[in-house]
């Protein structure tokens, strides 16, 4: 029988006690095994991780987890009842899956998760947050995330924390609560903007909670009328069921729902074969270089897409703007003209390197996406992260579609 106890810092229950007691074989994180003390001594409980009582415990093989794999191969081989130590609800991005896909049958007893544990902290609802992890994983839809949605929890790991996470969301009007050492005596939560989070280093473990605005979230002033968007409140209405709907009810919008001022607007048939072409969604970065009135930015924006609209008229801007807050969407704005503009944008600097190789690989005419002046271009990004620090950079994408009106939409692969 392998049961998986999720932590929080509260006392273990009777049944999590009646687990242990009956287990041979006991497995979880360092911070876990010595936050129980009666089952490793060896394991010096810190300072961040009181330990929780436990008495008359049988000797019990002991594994500290570190890479996955061989610690499932044990528990499968293992003959009599295991263990597993692990963080708040194992259910949830957490343990309980890789058992599963191994025909590991388990029983949870699961404790408070710590995204719900960090919402609750900060007083702040969280039926209408998006959660994200990038514990373990390419960070880099993540980030992206952060950059479409007004309230998401990061559930952080190694080289993707509060500091990168900063880093990467510089120009996005975003402020942060970092949750470190939930359920423990060093528990801290502190709100700063992302310029203040990359400039700081970060105790492990911890949770990040994004949120649109840049006014302070926990100390909000209710009173405010400048109409900013603040991710402290509901972010769509009352809600009724969760995760909120991911694709907008229609795309394609009649041109009559965008502010264009008789200028130029790409037309409904067109943004159609755009977004069919884009597949925009969470995750992705799509970049709008020519964006005119933004509706093509816009519409992109609804699928749940990151989106950066380039536009070097600046009553265009304005526009742009307007038509993301009347559809109730996040993109953001670099005024300027093309190619130069496009260094404003997140991981320019690696992302020239890797065009500058490719180039020197397959030409210059294959390098990527060009577009004729005047005509505007939309490339769909799966982000390919800076490893330097500045940020997620846009990187090859599977596809960009080239606009000219109607009847001169292609697509292009790089």
């Amino acid at each position: 029988m392998i049961t998986v106890v999720g932590m929080d810092g509260s006392p273990l229950s009777p049944r999590a006690e009646a687990a242990l007691a009956a287990a041979t074989l006991v497995a979880g994180a360092r911070r876990h095994l010595a936050a129980v003390s009666a089952l490793a001594p060896e394991l010096t409980p810190p300072a961040a991780a009181p330990a929780v009582p436990a008495t008359r415990l049988p000797p019990a093989r002991v594994i500290v987890l570190g890479a996955l794999a061989p610690a499932l191969d044990a528990i499968a081989t293992h003959d009599g009842d295991a263990v597993i130590l692990a963080s708040g609800d194992p259910g949830f991005f957490g343990i309980v899956r890789a058992l599963r896909e191994r025909g590991l049958p388990c029983a949870v007893l699961p404790a408070v998760s710590s995204v719900a544990l960090a919402f609750a902290r900060a007083g702040l609802p969280w039926d209408d947050a998006a959660v994200v992890s990038a514990h373990a994983r390419d960070p880099r839809p993540a980030v992206n995330v952060c950059r479409a949605h007004p309230k998401v929890a990061v559930l952080t790991g190694p080289g993707c924390g509060p500091a990168e996470i900063g880093a990467a969301l510089t120009g996005w009007a975003r402020r942060f609560i970092v949750a470190e050492h939930l359920g423990s005596d060093a528990e801290r939560l502190t709100e700063c903007s992302p310029a203040e989070a990359a400039a700081r280093t970060w105790a492990d473990p911890n949770v990040v909670l994004v949120l649109a605005g840049t006014r302070s979230v926990i100390e909000a002033d209710r009173s405010d009328t400048t109409g900013e968007v603040n991710g402290a409140g509901g972010t769509a209405g009352p809600r009724w069921a969760w995760p909120p709907r991911a694709v907008p009810a229609g795309w394609a919008l009649p041109e009559e729902q965008f502010d264009s001022r008789n200028a130029v607007i790409t037309k409904a048939e067109v943004r159609a074969l755009a977004l069919a072409r884009l597949a925009p969604g969470p995750g992705l970065l799509v970049w709008d270089v020519g964006a005119g009135s933004g509706s093509v930015a816009v519409e992109c924006a609804r699928f749940g897409a990151a989106v950066i609209a380039v536009e070097r008229d600046a009553r265009r801007c304005e526009r742009v703007q307007a038509n993301a807050a009347r559809h109730g969407v996040d993109v953001r704005i670099v005024p300027g003209e093309a190619p130069g503009a496009l260094r404003a944008g997140p991981g320019q600097r690696q992302q020239a390197r890797r065009r500058r190789a490719g180039r020197a690989r397959r030409g210059a005419g294959r390098a990527g996406a060009t577009a004729r002046p005047g005509r505007g271009l939309h490339r769909r990004r799966r982000d390919r992260g800076d490893r330097g620090g500045s940020g997620p950079a846009p990187g090859p994408d599977r596809g960009g579609a080239r606009r000219g009106g109607a009847g001169r939409t292609g697509a292009r692969r790089p």
